[in-house]
């Protein structure tokens, strides 16, 4: 018994403090009789009390908890039996106030005569002792995966997220390391990082990489993991924490973006058609087709004429005449092909007809079934192609340019397993539309500049549509032969909360080139302004494209001149709110507006003019404004005002003058103030647009606070329901009051507060809810067998549209109705 006290009471040797070291642990041996035969140090250090108050003495007197001898019984057995045992008591140090431990006790073992069993106990670390709610929400509700790895890189914690990311129960991961569990997910290189983290103690934020899971084993994952070290009380690495997010949406739209930019450089580098249907084949394999056919319409090709079928000319005859214009395989020689390059087709995903060249939307087969009768019976040689080579998934776009039908791209996969989905026909859908528009450029190569100028209308907007809040008028004039087309454009875009964004925007440079450009900016524009990004930061990302496109072109310029080339552009963004009549805009080296008031004053409202786009490293500032009802904004793009025989200022001057003075009606006065500033052609093309504002009236927007109380949600369902129908719209009140419901029921059991129901009627029906919460929902599509998840899901059904914006104090959630 000595010589185990002695052993018992030497020093502690210093090594590491891990989740898994019981080197500084307070020990002792107890009898199976609950007497002290053992106290160590750390026992000692732990409760204060030295061995001689202790040894000899019943253990029990330690223990600030009420007696359970059953429970001691069952733990007792359990140790007998070899296995040990581990839990949480509560003990009483000298001073008295009790502490919780983490105690441990070891299988039984005789020293003599006498069953003894091994105890060692640590003091709870402060760092775990969170509130039960805490840790619901990081196994339950936190979108991001986390985990806590050892010193060895086996799990030692891990929330419900990892585990469903990962598709591997939490059972089988615990004890265990990643690259035992996940080999595809490049688990060496994450176990590196995670070493390295544990070497030198310094965080690694938002590496990126790919890789599958057991959860989706068929498709690849974009993940973004951060890793950071657990320090322990001394300052020692005990572990290592992860924390994963899937990015797989953001990443595939990274990835949409980069490949739409790539097939600008490498699809119609000449103006040959054969030639631009081949390098939209070659571009689209392997990296998302295993097989592509381009089949062009023989107007497309015939070098006696121009036409192709324009698609408001009429019907089309029933199988449209078309020849093999490019094909590309992964495998050699393109054997899956029934048709060679030249030869006469007329192949339509059946059943379709002439009518998908003209109007139709791409066709999405995810499974091509070669047994269905309208392959077998319409197409039976591709039939048996496709039961030849295993081609199981299609996509077939219509290719179209300039108000034309060109032909037909049709992608389809056979070695990759995985089928094409909805997120894959945009892609394709925009290779396509950019391979028409080089295959149309080639076939109007020889006309004259009209052709140029049908171009730059068909990529301006052929209708615009401002709601109640905005009454609109447009003018384009293009510049003279000698100059050519040039870059300028504008653009209404509705947004939520019955808003409106006006852009108007100058493309560097004249010609195709220009125009194209435009047409690329303008739709970056749209697809940002649908994100609800504020003018600031649209800009800022609309600069960010500018430079890659910028960095295309000096590119290609140099290859082939020898030389360099700069694509730069001006833009003007301005966001409405009818409601508050308030109006946002930023600047991107581009005229500032002009305001009319309804008085006939003239202003020109100055944001911070920012640097043109394209030259990068600067940032952009919004400035806000107040617009009286009936007020007059103009945006305008530079040659309106500029000239040979007159500085920008006095142009400016002109033009509000000519706005100030005249009563006619909106388009009129858009004419007229063209007409008059600028009456002869000159070298650069021209645009203006007007808008004349209106408020939404407080008898079309209402609002209520919502308490934070699943017990409101009815009351505000129902005043929302009688506001419906106060207004008129008795057919929207019963999905009016879902969409309120859904909406508002998430908001109080997720959000933060204050909450806030909105309804205006404008153009549509909306319904906003706000709260201070800067996380937006997120749309699930729940299993057959789940209790919920259907809310967003619901909404998305019943709305025309929804989604999210932020705002300074947090959120709004909208969706709107349209009006019967």
């Amino acid at each position: 018994m000595d010589s185990a006290r002695e052993a018992f009471d030497a020093p502690t040797p210093a090594g590491p403090h891990d989740l898994l070291d019981a080197s500084t642990d307070a020990a002792a041996i107890v009898s199976a009789a609950g007497v002290v035969v053992g106290w160590t140090r750390g026992a000692e250090a732990l409760l204060g009390r030295p061995a001689s108050e202790v040894v000899g003495r019943s253990a029990a007197e330690l223990v600030a908890m009420d007696r359970d001898p059953a429970r001691v019984a069952g733990v007792a057995a359990r140790c007998r039996a070899g296995m040990g045992w581990s839990g949480v008591i509560s003990v009483r140090p000298r001073d008295g106030r009790p502490v919780d431990v983490d105690l441990r006790v070891s299988a039984s073992f005789r020293i003599g005569d006498d069953e003894c069993f091994l105890l060692s106990a640590r003091r709870r670390s402060e760092q775990w002792t969170v509130g039960q709610s805490v840790l619901d929400g990081f196994l339950t509700r936190s979108p991001v995966g986390m985990a806590v790895m050892d010193l060895e890189l086996r799990y030692v914690w891990l929330n419900d997220t990892l585990e469903r990311f990962g598709g591997v129960p939490r059972e089988q991961r615990l004890g265990r390391r990643l690259s035992d569990l996940l080999p595809g997910l490049q688990a060496a290189a994450i176990e590196g990082l995670m070493g390295k983290v544990l070497e030198t103690g310094v965080p690694v934020t938002d590496y990126e990489y790919l890789g599958w899971s057991w959860a989706d084993p068929h498709r690849r994952h974009a993940y973004s993991t951060s890793f950071f070290p657990l320090v322990g009380d001394d300052d020692s690495v005990t572990g290592v924490c992860y924390m994963v997010q899937d990015v797989t949406e953001r990443w595939n739209a990274r990835r949409l973006l980069s490949l739409v930019n790539e097939a600008g450089t490498r699809v119609g580098t000449t103006l040959d058609v054969m030639r631009t249907a081949q390098e939209l084949a070659d571009f689209a394999v392997p990296g998302f087709a295993d097989f592509v056919i381009v089949d062009l319409l023989e107007p497309v090709l015939s070098t006696e004429g121009h036409g192709a079928w324009l698609t408001d000319a009429g019907p089309a005859p029933a199988r449209p005449v078309m020849r093999r214009a490019g094909m590309c395989s992964v495998r050699e020689g393109c054997p899956e092909a029934v048709a060679r390059i030249g030869d006469r087709v007329d192949f339509l995903p059946p059943p379709h007809d002439a009518g998908l060249l003209i109007d139709g939307e791409p066709i999405l087969i995810p499974v091509l079934d070669p047994s269905d009768e309208l392959w077998t019976s319409e197409q039976p040689e591709r039939a048996a192609s496709i039961r030849e080579f295993g081609l199981h998934s299609l996509i077939s776009v219509p290719m179209r340019a300039r108000n034309t039908a060109l032909g037909l791209a049709t992608f389809v996969r056979s070695l990759n397993p995985v089928s094409f989905r909805s997120d894959d026909v945009l892609l394709a859908r925009e290779l396509v539309a950019r391979a028409a528009l080089c295959v149309d450029n080639a076939r109007r190569y020889t006309r004259e500049h009209t052709a140029a100028v049908t171009l730059q209308r068909s990529l301006l907007p052929h209708a615009l549509a401002g709601g109640t809040a905005l009454e609109l008028a447009s003018s384009y004039l293009p510049a003279d032969p000698t100059d050519g087309v040039g870059g300028d454009w504008f653009d209404v875009i509705p947004l939520s909360g019955a808003r409106v964004g006006l852009v108007v925007g100058d493309v560097v440079g004249h010609g195709i080139a220009a125009a194209a450009t435009m047409g690329r900016l303008r739709t970056a524009v749209q697809t940002l302004a649908d994100m609800e990004m504020p003018p600031d930061e649209l800009l800022a990302h609309l600069d960010d494209l500018v430079l890659r496109l910028s960095v295309e072109r000096t590119d290609d310029t140099a290859a082939h001149q020898g030389a360099t080339a700069f694509l730069g552009a001006t833009c003007l963004y301005a966001v409405y709110d009818p409601v508050t009549r308030r109006c946002t805009m930023a600047r991107a080296g581009h005229p500032p507006p002009v305001v009319v008031a309804p008085d006939g004053q003239v202003s020109f409202p100055e944001p911070p003019a920012g640097p043109p786009l394209g030259l990068g490293g600067m940032a952009f500032e919004s400035t806000e404004i107040e617009l009286a009802e009936n007020s007059l904004i103009g945006l305008y793009t530079d040659g309106l005002v500029e000239g040979a025989d007159r500085d920008i200022e006095e142009g400016m001057l002109r033009l509000g003058e000519l706005l100030a003075r005249s009563d006619a009606d909106l388009a009129t006065l858009c004419t007229s103030a063209v007409r008059q500033l600028v009456p002869v052609p000159q070298p650069d093309d021209i645009a203006l647009l007007l808008a004349r504002t209106h408020a939404l009236g407080p008898d079309h927007v209402v609002s209520w606070e919502v308490p934070v109380d699943p017990a409101a949600v009815s009351d505000v369902r129902a005043r929302a329901t009688r506001q419906v129908e106060a207004w008129g719209l008795g057919d929207l009140a019963m999905t009016s009051e879902l969409i309120v419901s859904e909406l508002v029921t998430n908001a109080v059991r997720y959000a933060t507060p204050p909450i806030r129901l909105r309804l205006l009627l404008d153009a549509r029906l909306t319904c906003e809810v706000s709260d201070a919460s800067s996380t937006a929902p997120r749309l699930r599509h729940a299993r057959i067998t789940d209790e919920g998840g259907r809310g967003l899901f619901l909404v998305a059904q019943l709305a025309h549209r929804w989604g999210a914006r932020y705002t300074a104090d947090g959120k709004i959630i909208w969706a709107e109705q349209e009006i019967p």
